[in-house]
């Protein structure tokens, strides 16, 4: 389980430090099931969800699609997502194909209040606000699922928290469920540990491992979202640093990419021969961590494991040494070994904290550990449109397929839909796509409609 860990507030003093589970607040039609920061600010909230929208055009296209046919009708979402801009698109897309949806946040630093605000004054049950402490997380999963009168018949997953929670405070849900979409490497690691222990009682699709997920928000959103994270916290100059990238799956290929082409020298760590060869390939070092900790001026986890950074690790760092996380948990960094009262911590800004050793030597941790990207700046809203529809094209598939079409195992996406998803996304750029000849098709022995890769290929 991530340990949300001192989830000491991040927002402005000036904001009202009120509980938002303290507060009575009704939308405008009077409805008070949601609990957000301050349902005043869904103004703003409303516009930049209008603003996503133009950058999302899928779901647009989805939606426009299926004013006709609800494909969703009858689905009962619950959802435990970042809730940002881009998440209110698909909620609604999700809305206008049918489905009820129930919401609650799965980082408690990436909600966006005057979205959540939006959503509930459009009458979304939201349950988020950002800077929630760990028993706040998780009674907003609680308030999701536990309502009288409504069973959730799906699951919309970002890291696995929810249906965690549901299996273990309300397993007998799991006979109404027909299935669960899960979106990271996190959520699809704990879901095949459930298969492989005969536990998953419910069919479940790995939207992480989808190609339209993989290789575009991993690697394209990283690679532009990395420097973004960076230097809003830090204003740090990227020429000329040393930095350490641990992992070399898509995560950290964007990454180690972004940070050569700003000129800093770049370093990776890597467990497996295959990712480590391409590293090398690239023109990167590959080294053991221990062999460059005490000369890089930044460390930059990319794994999706935990205890990658250790106590020792940063014992050795030099001063000043920036350390950030950009895989999904927090437990890529041993933060809570750096809570020991020899250490001192002070707040120098939202999202940075200098921690000073009795030596005065100090390392500069981003968001405590949390997702740098999504904690402390934005993700390109284009590259969120790919994975979104891919997400609501599973929900469709898994909602609407015949009884025993999947079993209660763990499946990807037919590659059929990950090139609709593609496509969907091409006009955007007034990109043309070829068309195959009959004889051509008929030479690679293709339907002229695809799919044009087998499953195995790798893109």
């Amino acid at each position: 389980m991530s340990q949300l860990l001192g989830a000491a507030s991040y927002t402005d003093s000036s904001d009202d430090e009120t509980s938002p589970r303290d507060k009575q607040q009704k939308n405008s039609k009077g409805s008070s099931d949601f609990c957000v920061k301050n349902i005043k600010q869904a103004e703003f909230g409303r516009r930049e969800i209008e603003i996503a929208e133009q950058e999302m055009p899928a779901l647009m296209a989805l939606r426009k699609r299926a004013q006709g046919e609800k494909p969703l009708a009858g689905a009962k979402i619950v959802g435990c997502t970042h809730i940002t801009a881009q998440t209110a698109v698909l909620m609604e897309t999700l809305g206008a194909l049918g489905a009820q949806c129930r919401w609650a946040a799965c980082n408690i630093y990436s909600t966006l209040n005057e979205v959540a605000a939006a959503l509930a004054e459009s009458g979304f049950p939201v349950f988020a606000w950002k800077g929630e402490s760990e028993d706040d997380f998780w009674w907003c999963i609680d308030r999701c699922v536990n309502v009288e009168g409504w069973q959730p018949n799906m699951i919309l997953d970002d890291g696995g928290d929810l249906t965690h929670w549901i299996y273990k405070k309300y397993p007998n849900m799991f006979k109404k469920i027909k299935g669960i979409v899960e979106e990271s490497v996190t959520g699809v690691h704990r879901l095949y540990q459930l298969s492989k222990a005969g536990k998953l009682c419910v069919p479940a699709m790995n939207v992480n491992d989808s190609v339209t997920k993989q290789k575009f928000d991993n690697l394209y959103c990283c690679r532009e979202s990395i420097l973004d994270g960076l230097k809003r916290t830090t204003d740090m100059m990227f020429g000329g640093k040393q930095v350490v990238v641990c992992g070399y799956g898509e995560v950290g290929k964007g990454c180690c990419a972004a940070l050569k082409a700003m000129g800093s020298i770049v370093y990776v760590t890597e467990i497996d021969p295959i990712c480590a060869l391409q590293a090398c390939m690239d023109g990167f070092r590959l080294v053991k961590l221990n062999e460059v900790i005490r000369q890089v001026d930044i460390v930059i986890t990319c794994t999706g494991n935990k205890n990658v950074v250790t106590r020792e690790h940063l014992d050795r760092m030099k001063n000043s040494c920036i350390v950030c996380n950009m895989g999904h948990s927090n437990t890529e960094i041993d933060v809570a070994s750096l809570r020991t009262p020899e250490l001192t911590w002070e707040r120098v800004r939202s999202q940075v904290d200098h921690v000073i050793w009795p030596d005065g030597k100090r390392i500069v941790l981003l968001a405590e550990g949390r997702l740098l990207n999504l904690s402390c700046s934005t993700v390109p809203t284009f590259v969120l449109s790919i994975t979104a529809t891919t997400q609501a094209l599973a929900l469709i598939e898994l909602y609407n397929a015949p009884e025993g079409r999947y079993k209660q195992d763990v499946y990807l996406l037919p590659k059929k839909m990950d090139e609709y998803v593609a496509s969907l996304h091409l006009p955007t750029f007034d990109a043309h796509l070829t068309e195959l000849t009959d004889e051509q098709a008929k030479y690679l022995g293709l339907n002229k409609n695809g799919p044009f890769k087998p499953n195995y290929y790798r893109y």
